[in-house]
């Protein structure tokens, strides 16, 4: 996959883009965890949420936030980052202007990062929100949230503790007009140690259930794992 430089707010950001061999191919943008702990937009479930919605026929950018990587800039806390991660679909609708509609997928961090972005960008229409860290962020700002997507963590999370997403999960579900799939795997930590397999096949399962576009590709747990043995 080509790697690409584009303009953030702070500088040159730094990514990985895969373009759709099919003409006019709905968009996919996948943020990765908090720098401050390591996370980069080479981080195993970012780096196979990639994969998965590039099978799915997307075109598909993920990229290192401000400050990691060779992306310029300083860390900032979540601000600047949404910044980076409005640059980031920019550069992608001006490649693809005709695209029918975007996905955003976050894990962690990047969860936070990607429902922030939700909220200002109407033409989201889905969302993968991987552990999102609600009981270390405030995600108040979901009111009301703009569209249906997929929340999910593993039962064994140390971070991220099932309660508070629960409680954000019940929220969300008192809103008219959405539809929020909440998934818990069994015996999987923050990181989906040994879980990656039922991590993608949750998201491949939640997606194909998703309207699809004339040019998305249905993937089933078994064509995922295959995926994942090729990458």
């Amino acid at each position: 996959m080509p790697e690409i430089i584009f303009n953030g707010p702070e500088g040159r950001l730094e990514g990985r883009y895969s373009h759709s061999k099919t003409p006019d191919a709905p968009l996919a943008l996948i943020l990765h965890p908090n720098p401050e702990h390591g996370g980069t937009m080479n981080n195993k479930i970012s780096y196979l949420m990639f994969q998965a919605m590039v099978a799915r026929g997307f075109s598909t950018l993920r990229f290192n936030f401000r400050g990691v990587g060779r992306s310029q800039g300083m860390h900032d806390r979540g601000e600047g980052e949404l910044s980076d991660a409005a640059s980031a679909l920019d550069w992608m609708q001006e490649l693809n202007k005709n695209a029918p509609y975007v996905w955003v997928a976050g894990f962690s961090f990047g969860a936070w990062i990607s429902m922030q972005l939700l909220m200002r960008r109407p033409e989201i229409e889905g969302f993968i929100s991987v552990a999102p860290p609600a009981n270390l962020y405030d995600f108040s700002f979901l009111a009301p949230c703009p569209s249906s997507g997929l929340i999910i963590q593993g039962d064994n999370d140390d971070l991220v503790p099932q309660e508070p997403v629960e409680k954000l999960v019940e929220k969300l579900h008192l809103q008219k007009g959405i539809e929020i799939d909440h998934r818990v795997i069994s015996g999987a930590n923050h990181f989906f140690h040994d879980k990656t397999d039922d991590l993608m096949g949750h998201i491949h399962d939640h997606m194909n259930k998703a309207p699809l576009s004339a040019n998305e590709v249905p993937v089933t747990v078994k064509d995922a794992s295959v995926v994942r043995k090729a990458a």
